[in-house]
């Protein structure tokens, strides 16, 4: 797999409303049941996109990107104030252990799929905390998104998590994306 970044400087398609066909805020949300007191990491969250429509649900919601250039482009449209930036790969997260309810990838975790990144995730969500992860499948076309030789299936998604200790709450493929809800 590439493991790449996004470009920033292609930062603004993250804001294009199209990426809803993929992966709609109401879908998130349902997936991530959240009570609106949580502690939610949106790990890959580039210009605060997905983080947005997560904030009025949670009480603190850190937007966490390897690219400080990514937070610099969120300031800049506006940020709601239970969010925080850290600036953190995924395989490196600065929290405590079981300090998150909750976390999110959304069109990220091609970028950061390794064993480290799904072990410091296992670390950093308390038991019975949920991942969410919606991503590009190897199984699209490739017109949108990345190229399918960087992509990875539903079932990989879901081994790779439940090798770390979560267990699936809910997997579904579609066209071009799968999501994927886990449980630890």
């Amino acid at each position: 797999m590439g493991f790449h970044t996004f470009s920033i400087d292609r930062a603004d398609d993250l804001e294009d409303t199209h990426r809803y066909r993929f992966g709609s805020r109401e879908e998130l949300l349902g997936a991530l049941a959240l009570d609106g007191h949580g502690v939610v990491a949106d790990v890959g969250s580039g210009t605060g996109f997905y983080t947005d429509e997560i904030a009025p649900h949670a009480g603190r919601v850190y937007a966490v990107d390897v690219q400080p250039e990514m937070h610099d482009r969120y300031r800049a449209k506006g940020v709601p104030d239970n969010v925080e930036f850290v600036t953190a790969a995924a395989s490196s997260l600065p929290f405590d252990d079981d300090e998150l309810d909750a976390a999110v990838s959304t069109m990220t975790f091609h970028e950061f799929a390794t064993d480290a990144a799904l072990e410091e995730l296992a670390r950093v969500i308390r038991p019975g905390g949920r991942v969410v992860t919606l991503d590009w499948s190897k199984r699209g076309s490739g017109t949108d998104g990345p190229p399918v030789d960087e992509r990875f299936g539903l079932a990989d998604a879901v081994e790779a998590f439940e090798t770390v200790g979560f267990r699936t709450h809910d997997a579904r493929s579609r066209v071009e994306t799968f999501v994927h809800s886990a449980v630890r």
